[in-house]
């Protein structure tokens, strides 16, 4: 492996994206465009239906399919109940906005806690309305959450970006790739004595290389509007969206290594890109969705890059804390570079 061929081929391609000014436009106002709709449309998370956590008193044992629940909560419009292990768990879920309220159920009446935000309010109304007629005699009593509530823009702003990271990575690499295969550039540099992995890893170290330097400017700029709480390391959110980043360029290489046509592989990055986008918590929590749903999404490199970010920046956790997902992107960036490069054909 040489790395003054991948050098070179590394200024070659940021030169090609530098000097398409309207690419090159495009690749900052679209991220911006994207966290201003998003957070105009789901600032306040516009969901038609509110998640109570549900957990028995603490010494009993109540599965939540038995849950003493009085008809009238049951059957209230609205209200979907998911359950919960124990109190901590509830509480972090709760502050983080999975569910939106928790609640405290057995024999001896009821608990509930709720954060201070809309849905909070409106879910806590719908229970108390329920709550409301003379048959049900449960008496409620409300508790304060612990610690400082996380705003709904602060967990989704880090979803945003991921978003924009993933799409840029399969189109930037995966598209263009092909395009070149189509269009003979590749079997021209087939001549030189650049190899398929030295290819391909230039032209991923370009796309991360680009997605941090546009990533960077789009959140200082969002920052600005927004001013995000964040509660860990910048630098460590940084390593971890590279890392991110670094896995999902080399599936967009994946994708590129034997496409001839446009039009297959932008039907490939869509099959890949959106299930990654709706699996991989990017909007919404997947937060009582069934348990093979969310086995499903570990296999995105998204879920895990996300996880990681929102666990520094909304939790203040270190690299040390998330290194099993860490790990998982590295070796995801491994794997399917490598078997990019097995597969790479500079023809067809």
């Amino acid at each position: 492996m040489s790395l003054k061929r991948i050098w070179v081929m590394f200024k070659a391609r940021n030169a090609e994206f530098f000097r398409d000014r309207a690419s090159f436009g495009w690749n900052f106002l679209f991220p911006f465009l994207i966290v201003a709709g998003f957070g105009l449309i789901f600032g306040s998370d516009l969901r038609n239906d509110y998640k109570i956590g549900l957990f028995p008193h603490p010494g009993e044992t109540v599965a939540l399919e038995n849950t003493p629940l009085p008809e009238a909560l049951k059957t209230a419009r609205m209200l979907r109940f998911v359950g919960v292990e124990t109190l901590a768990d509830g509480i972090e879920t709760l502050r983080h906005h999975k569910i939106d309220l928790l609640m405290a159920v057995g024999a001896s009446g009821l608990q509930y806690w709720v954060t201070d935000g809309p849905r909070g309010h409106v879910a806590e109304q719908l229970l108390l309305a329920a709550l409301a007629p003379p048959e049900c005699r449960w008496p409620g009593e409300k508790q304060a959450v612990e610690g400082t509530p996380i705003r709904y823009i602060d967990w989704l702003f880090p979803g945003i970006l991921a978003m924009n990271m993933m799409f840029s990575a399969l189109w930037g690499v995966g598209f263009v790739i092909v395009r070149y295969r189509k269009t003979g550039v590749l079997k021209r540099l087939k001549a030189t004595p650049l190899t398929a992995f030295e290819y391909l890893t230039a032209q991923m170290l370009s796309r991360i290389f680009l997605l941090i330097f546009t990533g960077v400017i789009m959140w200082v700029g969002c920052d600005l509007f927004f001013d995000f709480n964040v509660q860990g390391s910048y630098i460590d959110i940084c390593i971890t969206f590279v890392l991110g980043g670094l896995s999902l360029c080399a599936l967009g290489l994946v994708v590129a290594a034997r496409g001839s046509s446009e039009e297959f592989a932008s039907g490939v990055v869509n099959f890949i890109g959106w299930p990654m986008m709706f699996l991989s918590e990017v909007w919404f929590s997947l937060e009582g969705a069934p348990r093979w749903l969310k086995l499903a999404a570990d296999i995105f490199p998204l879920t895990h890059m996300l996880r990681a970010v929102r666990g520094i920046m909304n939790d203040g956790a270190g690299l040390a804390d998330v290194w099993p997902e860490l790990g998982i992107l590295a070796a995801m960036t491994l794997i399917f570079l490598v078997f990019g490069s097995w597969m790479f054909s500079w023809n067809k």
